[in-house]
């Protein structure tokens, strides 16, 4: 079965909380996890083509659950909020472009190592952070 940790985190999360495995909440659920930085609107967009049944407010609450979970976390860009699969992902960093609004996911141990430095000549120590970058994508200066 593809994505078979994050079935089990979730199935585990419904039944830790007496909830159901729904058709609606696997559809949803693979669905985002083919995707990268997606909002509840575009979920909806995509999902409304083919499963018209399934309604925003499902795929909000669904989202949420998937949060509860551990398998996804809610980012906040700018005016929207997406959610992006962490399940098998390391920490990293993002670059969104401002015009059309690509979301651009990065890694970079000397930024790390330099945020440890700066707490540590503070006195702070860092249980977790988020680094966004807002400008303009290659595409969008072309």
């Amino acid at each position: 079965m593809k994505h078979t940790k994050e079935w089990a985190l979730l199935r585990t999360h419904l039944a830790k909380h007496g909830l159901k495995v729904t058709k609606q909440r696997e559809v949803i659920l693979d669905a985002f996890l083919s995707m990268e930085h997606v909002t509840a609107e575009h979920l909806y967009r995509m999902l409304s083509r083919h499963k018209p049944h399934i309604g925003l407010a499902t795929i909000y609450r669904t989202l949420n659950l998937l949060c509860d979970s551990g398998i996804a976390q809610e980012r906040h860009f700018g005016s929207q909020t997406h959610y992006d699969n962490v399940v098998n992902k390391r920490h990293h960093d993002h670059m969104i472009c401002t015009q059309c609004g690509a979301i651009v996911e990065f890694e970079n141990c000397d930024i790390e190592h330099l945020q440890e430095e700066v707490a540590a000549r503070h006195g702070f120590t860092i249980t977790t952070h988020k680094l966004e970058l807002y400008g303009i994508c290659s595409n969008c200066k072309n």
